[in-house]
């Protein structure tokens, strides 16, 4: 079976910088497209950024000057470089793998937490 399992989620304060990390037990990982969603309190998940398998990017609007989607297939691990973080940041953010191009994902990770403090 796949397994996601997302880190380095933490306590942060605004202005500051998070590297998110997403290891996936994948045995063809360079196969699949891979993506960020999080989510917020009493709210529902969102896009957040994914890449495909050719390392083609694409950032939702909210973050897309800020953040930073990137993949290193060597080590069968996604990344999320988040940059100028602000309390609308706050959010689990999971991590999510499709071998298709397009449609739902169908796997997804435990989720990390990140907080962004005033």
């Amino acid at each position: 079976q796949v397994q996601l399992v997302e880190s380095g989620g933490g306590l942060v304060q605004a202005g500051d910088s998070l590297r998110l990390s997403c290891a996936a037990s994948i045995r063809t990982f360079s196969s699949y497209n891979m993506a960020w969603f999080r989510q917020a309190p009493e709210k529902e998940r969102e896009f957040v950024a994914a890449i495909s398998r050719t390392g083609n990017t694409a950032h939702a609007d909210p973050v897309k000057a800020r953040f930073t989607i990137s993949r290193d297939n060597a080590k069968n691990t996604v990344y999320l470089q988040m940059n100028s973080l602000t309390p609308e940041d706050t959010a689990v953010y999971y991590c999510a793998a499709r071998s298709r191009n397009i449609g739902l994902y169908d796997y997804w990770g435990q989720g990390t937490q990140v907080t962004v403090s005033s």
